[in-house]
């Protein structure tokens, strides 16, 4: 198994670097940061020639193969006062549908897509997620007739075949840039994470590459010497050589449809939830939890509010360390009442010191520039006792309440304040970020 990082670029990190490599083909573990970036060009490389394949193409013939189906990915994570972004590629032209890593995405509260070959740029949707095989698909909103990836068949690799890394490189959104290598081992399982949150994801039977996979490339294709897609650009280690990884197409592509069809499954989610936007403790109210540090937003995901934190991977695939923008504003403001303070991230929130005189609720440690809830009185300390008519015992019946509720409907919440009093609200819930 590999511990890496994934690539995403957010922030204003630099390249991400490998936690640990410890698999049969790379031996022991490493810490490195990974190369600058730099950018090869679609014309660097003269041709792609492999064990047992048949009329190779150039580099510029892949490249051009590809380069009609490819978009570049921005997206917005408003709770972490951040951007990300990575690639993605056209698996449905009929129906606008992109894939991409969902590390990309993640914690995304808007996407912007960007066709590679005439830098014209969509809003995009999330149609849905598999936070377990890190694969997501984004619906381009009113894009001319596009082009479909020519697929090929992930497996058919064999050892020694030659391929092209296409991708974002460093989320500079210009033409896309390559990196060429072989494939030098199969069905590897890696764990990698993004280095600055509190997460990390175990990736089964990936395709390992020597070509340099850079943080910006996430969720772009892998081809081969024909010109076909066998791969899904996501994580990468350094160290005493560079490994890139890629999630194999046949398996990204059935992930894919399953969501496109709006057919569940483990890790997946389809559609939107509702979002709060409130930070609440992880554990029951009056217990030693310490903070989920995630927005209480849709189902019950990485705790009992929502989420907030960061997701990309290790050089897994990157998505560019985005670009810090401004909240939306603290304190007094047109969404928030006069007086109130407001967090730009979940991960600002702490304990609080003082909390409501109640024994049991969702306990507030504190909301959301920005969020519905934001609008609203609620404060750190504030415990939420009743949502929608049903009484709130703790964050889970909170992410439970929320699940059941549409975007844009209005939630009445009732919580208790500092002093014992109780305040009742109607809320109007907005689209959860991306899981």
């Amino acid at each position: 198994m590999s511990l890496l990082r994934r690539i995403r670029l957010r922030r204003l990190l630099g390249p991400l670097m490998v936690i640990t490599v410890a698999s049969a083909a790379f031996g022991a573990g490493v810490m490195a940061l990974l190369s600058p970036f730099s950018s090869p060009g679609p014309l660097s490389v003269p041709a792609l020639t492999g064990h047992g394949e048949r009329d190779p193409l150039s580099a510029q013939r892949v490249y051009n193969r590809i380069l009609p189906s490819v978009f570049d990915v921005t997206a917005a994570l408003q709770y972490d006062d951040e951007t990300a972004q990575g690639t993605a590629f056209v698996f449905d032209a009929a129906r606008g549908l992109v894939l991409t890593n969902n590390h990309v995405i993640r914690d995304a509260t808007s996407v912007t897509t960007t066709l590679a070959s005439t830098g014209k740029r969509y809003a995009a949707r999330v149609v849905g997620t598999d936070t377990r095989d890190d694969i997501a698909v984004l619906q381009v909103l009113r894009p001319p007739r596009l082009a479909q990836a020519p697929i090929g068949d992930s497996g058919s690799v064999q050892l020694g075949d030659r391929v092209l890394v296409i991708g974002n490189q460093a989320g500079q959104g210009d033409l896309p840039t390559i990196a060429p290598g072989i494939i030098n081992s199969l069905n590897r399982t890696i764990a990698a994470n993004d280095g600055g949150a509190d997460f990390t994801e175990t990736l089964r039977d990936m395709l390992q590459t020597s070509a340099q996979i850079e943080p910006g490339d996430s969720g772009g294709p892998l081809a081969n010497s024909r010109g076909r897609v066998i791969g899904v650009d996501t994580a990468a280690s350094t160290g005493a050589g560079t490994a890139g990884f890629a999630i194999p197409v046949d398996s990204a592509l059935t992930d894919a449809r399953r969501i496109a069809a709006g057919r569940g499954g483990p890790g997946i989610t389809t559609g939107g939830g509702a979002f709060l936007g409130v930070v609440v403790a992880a554990g029951d109210h009056g217990t030693a939890a310490g903070p989920a540090r995630l927005s209480s937003a849709p189902a019950p995901r990485r705790s009992a509010a929502s989420r907030g934190a960061d997701g990309p991977p290790a050089r897994k695939a990157i998505a560019v360390p985005g670009r810090r923008h401004e909240p939306p504003g603290r304190g007094a403001g047109p969404t928030e009442p006069a007086g109130a303070s407001c967090l730009a991230s979940a991960s600002e929130a702490v304990m609080p010191d003082r909390v409501a005189p109640v024994r049991y609720g969702a306990l507030v440690e504190g909301v959301l520039c920005g969020s519905p809830a934001a609008g609203s009185a609620l404060a750190p300390g504030d415990a939420i006792v009743r949502a929608a008519g049903r009484a709130i015992r703790s964050p889970g019946a909170l992410a439970s309440v929320l699940a059941g509720c549409a975007p844009g409907a209005e939630l009445p919440v009732t919580w208790v304040e500092l002093d014992g009093s109780s305040r009742s609200a109607l809320i109007r819930v907005s689209v959860a970020p991306a899981p």
